[in-house]
């Protein structure tokens, strides 16, 4: 007996409605990144191992999986290095090229590549697949897709304005009203680093606070015990990780905190520009608050960073994220450029509006009108009026075979679908047509050539 076929862990097979649900998704979240200016590019899946490695902190490149190289790549592997079993020097020598373990980094890599065909500041949308080798769990894969929004060439804090407002602008057509966008800024984190005494591992700080409501509080101390920051250190932040009261509360206290920190002082006027001018504004249905405990650990991030949690009703992890990298060009030799994006994590966003229920009822059907098969001549009518059906919009299809009248039903039932036409010999001579509504039951007869009257009552 064959071997049962499986996949890899952290993929999955999508069936038609559960691709049809995706598709729901990215068409929203398309129309909006449209509706803000943003224009679509692609890249490839995979990048040169150099291109990625070292730009997501060393957890980071943990994650990215290596590609190994054509031939026999082993052969051209010098006997110290095999046998010394070093993985990190052992493998760029049989790797080099990744799968892409994000959008922006890959984006970044574009603008260097393109930047003299580009209109600057440039603003791009991208939906496409990523890879990472985390361990699978609820809501996290190791094959999944990002959608992503970014600007480059443009410092203005309206950039990080108008983000919080696309991100409001799509949960709030998706149904999601109660997102919470946390919003934090690097720079408080590296002023809070400073003031503290641990400026020198600020890196490991925020590697250790990014997992505060993974590990809590005892596990995120413990971390930073071990990488070598001091109990009083630790002990000095500790207050502002429990901040309450308003954003502008919570803003004066940071300002007291920070007031001996140039550039933490610098983080909590930006953040102060976006909720103010956030405030003025408004949101449709989106919550915006400060989480200083937000670090969003890669290291690229310079400015504001965000974060988006699902609606206190369901128990998931971000929804959404991103934030500032000013100089992120930089390395790959392009300076001076600011840029600023968010991606919105497809997957777990589908896996909270399937709790809720909030996909559309109809979103499942794939046929609008199934035409029953009577035999060779009555299937041809069928077919031509089920041509001119699909040109009036709708979505319709002929039964291959004409099989038994009952085993057409169920297929229709199975189907979900709302109508089936009959077109026996009778109907063929009287050059006509029956709809049969599926759910009532009811039926109505029309003109062969009356294909547009049908439509239109629908």
């Amino acid at each position: 007996m064959a071997k049962k076929p499986s996949i890899p862990k952290g993929t999955r097979d999508f069936t038609p409605s559960e691709v049809a649900k995706r598709n729901y998704i990215f068409d929203i979240v398309k129309k909006h990144f449209k509706a803000f200016g943003f224009q679509p590019i692609e890249t490839p899946s995979f990048e040169n191992s150099d291109t990625l490695m070292g730009k997501y902190g060393d957890e980071g490149d943990r994650l990215i999986f290596k590609i190994l190289n054509s031939g026999d790549f082993i052969s051209k592997v010098d006997d110290v290095t095999y046998s010394s079993k070093d993985s990190s020097s052992l493998t760029p020598k049989i790797s080099e090229k990744a799968l892409r373990y994000d959008l922006t980094v890959p984006f970044a890599r574009y603008v260097v590549m393109h930047q003299n065909e580009l209109d600057f500041p440039f603003k791009r949308y991208q939906i496409q697949p990523v890879w990472r080798a985390d361990r699978p769990q609820k809501g996290r894969f190791r094959e999944f897709y990002q959608c992503d929004a970014d600007v480059v060439g443009s410092d203005s804090l309206l950039q990080e304005v108008e983000f919080v407002q696309l991100y409001d602008a799509v949960f709030t057509e998706l149904g999601l009203e109660g997102a919470t966008i946390k919003l934090n800024n690097r720079k408080i984190l590296a002023g809070i680093a400073e003031v503290i005494g641990a400026k020198h591992f600020l890196i490991d700080f925020t590697v250790a606070l990014d997992k505060l409501d993974k590990i809590g509080k005892d596990g995120v101390k413990k971390e930073m015990l071990a990488k070598g920051i001091s109990e009083v250190s630790i002990e000095k932040a500790a207050p502002l990780f429990n901040l309450t009261g308003s954003n502008a509360d919570q803003l004066d206290i940071l300002g007291t905190f920070l007031k001996d920190s140039e550039v933490g002082s610098k983080g909590t006027e930006e953040l102060r520009f976006i909720i103010e001018t956030i405030s003025t504004l408004g949101l449709q249905s989106a919550k915006l608050g400060i989480d200083v405990t937000l670090a969003r650990g890669l290291n690229y991030y310079t400015g504001a960073i965000f974060e988006v949690a699902a609606p206190e009703n369901v128990k998931m992890g971000s929804i959404g994220g991103g934030g500032r990298y000013d100089d992120l060009t930089g390395i790959f030799g392009l300076n001076g450029v600011s840029g600023m994006g968010i991606s919105f994590g497809l997957d777990r966003i589908y896996l909270v509006l399937e709790e809720l229920g909030l996909f559309p009822k109809e979103i499942d059907r794939s046929l609008d009108v199934l035409c029953f098969n009577f035999g060779n001549k009555e299937a041809l009518a069928a077919l031509k009026l089920t041509t001119v059906l699909r040109k009036l919009g709708l979505k319709a299809d002929l039964y291959p075979a004409d099989a038994k009248i009952q085993k057409q039903f169920k297929y229709a039932n199975n189907r979900e679908v709302p109508y089936v036409i009959l077109l026996g010999a009778e109907e063929l001579a009287n050059k006509s047509f029956v709809v049969k509504n599926m759910a009532s039951g009811e039926q109505q007869t029309y003109a062969l050539d009356a294909a547009q009257e049908f439509a239109d009552s629908l």
